[in-house]
Formats: structure tokens, sequence, C-alpha cells
């Protein structure tokens, strides 16, 4: 599997700005009305620093992302997607197959849940990050089955109590509201099938 990193970069950046009021509105009600603000700061800053982050192998590229998105994104996101990528980085090969690449996303989606203390069914991104990461690590994911997936994933947060992040604050008041986190890693997933389908 083959990614150009240039496009994958530009856009899972767009894909950001597109949907970032869209994330601010879900956030709005559950959290602190940030996410789609803060995602957007910190694809600014990938991209303000693109020339760097592509002068680099693909995998040290998407670990520098990883370490960008950190230092820019606030609240718990920027540790959380900084985690995501810095590990995903640091353990996928250059030019993985398919179920390669799932499984260095299936290490980088646990080092995510160990950052955040989150789990399956928790009302948070890794409600979406696990269970694609696993069916990509299968080996019979296709673009539009990872697409699918990740979007019922997204949804199946709506009826769920959130048990970490903000939202568990208002305990039983965060049912019915799709959390901002799933939404923006779907998103972003949405983005890498957007690339991968161009190759095609």
């Amino acid at each position: 599997m083959q990614i150009n990193s240039t496009k994958l970069l530009e856009t899972m950046a767009q894909a950001v700005f597109a949907n970032a009021e869209e994330l601010t509105e879900l956030d709005s009600a559950i959290g602190d009305a940030d996410h789609g603000l803060n995602m957007k700061r910190g694809f600014q800053a990938v991209l303000a620093e693109k020339d760097n982050i592509l002068s680099k192998p693909l995998p040290e590229a998407i670990n520098a992302m990883g370490y960008t998105l950190v230092m820019k994104i606030g609240g718990a996101s920027g540790p959380l997607y900084g985690t995501l990528f810095m590990t995903l980085g640091k353990y996928m090969k250059e030019h993985p197959s398919t179920t390669e690449f799932g499984r260095s996303l299936a290490v980088a989606a646990d080092a995510v849940c160990s950052r955040g203390k989150a789990a399956i069914g928790n009302k948070t991104m890794v409600d979406v990050l696990l269970p694609v990461a696993a069916h990509i690590a299968s080996g019979t994911a296709t673009i539009e089955s990872v697409r699918h997936l990740a979007a019922d994933c997204a949804k199946a947060t709506v009826p769920m109590k959130a048990l970490r992040g903000r939202a568990s604050f208002l305990g039983e008041r965060s049912i019915g509201h799709m959390d901002p986190g799933a939404r923006s890693c779907e998103i972003l997933i949405d983005a890498v099938c957007d690339v991968l389908a161009e190759k095609q």
C-alpha cells in the first residue's frame, strides 16, 4: 500500500477545515464547544510545517504530524491525536500492506486507549478507532467497508452515556449526542479513504 504523503496531509487538513463547524456544534452539546476550533488550529499548524514534515519518509512524517498536533491542539484532543499519529509513525512501515497498516493502527489505537484511559463503549474516539483498526488488520477490509464501519461506529456513540472526558460530567444528559471525538476520527478515516480511492 503506497500513500502519497502530500495528498494525505492536505486531504486530512481540508476535511477537518470543512467539518470544523459541525465538530464545534457537537462539542457544544456535551463538551467545551472547542473541538472544531482546536482541530482546525492543529491542522493549520500541520500545513504550516508541511515542507518540513513532507521532507521525511512517510512513517517519520506521520510521527512529525502527531508531534505538531500535540503542540497545537488544545484540550484532550491534542495528546490523544498526537499519541495516535506518533505511535502509528513509530510502528508502521514505509510501504506497508493493508494488513500491516491495520496492525500498526491497532497498536496506535491501544496507545490512545492507554493515554485516555478509555475503552469501547465509553463514548470517545476509540469507539471508532479500535473497530476500524481491527477491521483493516483482518485483511478483509475494502475502502468502502472501512468508510461504512467508521460512520456506523460514530453514529453508535449517540445513545451511549459518556464515561470519559468532559462529557462524562453530564451523566445521562450526554445520551442522545454523537461524540465529537468519534466524529472527528471518522472524518480523518474518511479522508484517508479518499486518498486511497484516488489511487485505484
